[in-house]
């Protein structure tokens, strides 16, 4: 298999690449930092984009390309003196590096992501030492366009430590006018070393309005329960994408239904919910119902302990879990139990287990926990 025939490791199925967004939503105070630093002249050669998957951090980093590429180095005064400082990252689609970056075939940007594995079969897993060696050569090239140079790793928790290494060694000692974007949704795992030669800059999770916004961007129809769907996706752009794309907010309800009996467990239901996770075509169910059961077990355990109430994913979630998450120690009972249900479910899993099987023996595990916990 050719390495054209292998699925881009940066972007989501059936969405744009970041490469190709045309606007950000909900990250202006990031933007604003950005714009800051570049006009005092003191732009800094590491950016390190932290905050969770999916909010915007690549979609900037394209952008951001995009206008240290096509911005000149210099400005000139010439007769009535120096143009004004950029207000925003925007550069038209007339401009030449635009389509240069879409094509991937911009001489002044070097993207590192997952490479193919040695077979060329598949997607290695990790960022191997080989990608981040490509900037020696990059480095090394004379610089041309505007005397720019760009890198993008996206992203980078997912380097091995050589390749860790490698853009240390980068970031120690990078040439003049290069700057290097590192996308990171847990940043703390990376190496203190090379977190000390980066600016970080944070994203924020977007609001329903944003999202709105940034999913219909990416060609999705926002449904009507925006709100829910921020919520449920965490103000994340992609995990919203894939909850509209897999009825997400259909299954979370079923699963809120489910919870509504317990301690009486609604065995038609729960076989039906089960049924679903069966056999390859199953398989993206099964997933989704155990991160959806996550979030529904965390969000019990942190209504408990705290008392208060959290924005509502369904109508009347709230009512459900103050009824079964009545103080601390129902509270504590839900985390014990999310701490490892379906940690268990998904090691069943690896090991071929039916997907079916595992999924109801989690509900009947909710209908256990259920009737054990105390009332108050």
């Amino acid at each position: 298999m050719s390495d054209d025939a292998l699925p881009e490791p940066d972007r989501l199925d059936g969405a744009p690449h970041p490469r190709e967004t045309a606007a950000l939503f909900g990250q202006n105070a990031a933007e604003a930092q950005f714009l800051a630093a570049f006009n005092t002249g003191r732009l800094p050669h590491g950016w390190l984009l932290s905050g969770p998957k999916g909010i915007g951090k690549a979609s900037f980093a394209w952008r951001a390309a995009r206008f240290l590429l096509a911005t000149p180095m210099v400005q000139d005064d010439g007769l009535f003196g120096a143009p004004p400082a950029p207000a925003s990252l925007d550069i038209g689609d007339e401009h030449p590096v635009v389509p240069r970056l879409k094509a991937l075939s911009e001489p002044g940007l070097c993207l590192i992501r997952r490479g193919p594995r040695p077979d060329g079969k598949a997607l290695s897993d990790v960022i191997r030492v080989e990608e981040v060696r490509r900037l020696k050569s990059f480095f090394q090239m004379s610089a041309g366009g505007n005397g720019r140079r760009v890198v993008i790793v996206d992203c980078a928790d997912e380097m091995n430590p050589n390749a860790a290494n490698a853009l240390l060694k980068e970031l120690e000692e990078p040439p003049a006018d290069a700057v290097l974007f590192l996308i990171a949704h847990r940043p703390s795992g990376l190496l203190p070393t090379i977190r000390s030669r980066c600016r970080v800059l944070r994203f924020q999770p977007l609001g329903a309005d944003d999202l709105r916004a940034a999913l219909q961007q990416a060609g999705f129809a926002p449904p009507p329960e925006m709100a829910g769907l921020a919520e449920l996706a965490g103000g994340s752009v992609g995990t919203a994408a894939r909850l509209l794309s897999q009825d997400g907010l259909g299954l979370y309800a079923d699963l809120l239904r489910l919870l509504q009996g317990l301690p009486r467990l609604d065995r038609p239901l729960a076989l039906q919910l089960a049924d679903a996770t069966a056999g390859k075509q199953g398989e993206d169910r099964f997933d989704l119902t155990l991160n959806l059961l996550d979030t529904a077990l965390a969000r019990l355990a942190r209504r408990g302990a705290s008392g208060i109430p959290s924005p509502e994913i369904v109508q009347d979630e709230d009512a459900l879990l103050a009824r079964l998450s009545p103080g601390p120690l129902a509270a504590r009972g839900w985390a014990d139990l999310a701490a490892s249900l379906t940690q268990r479910a998904r090691r069943g899993r690896a090991v071929n287990l039916d997907p079916a099987a595992l999924t109801f023996d989690m509900f009947l595990e909710l209908d256990r926990q259920a009737a054990t916990l105390p009332a108050a």
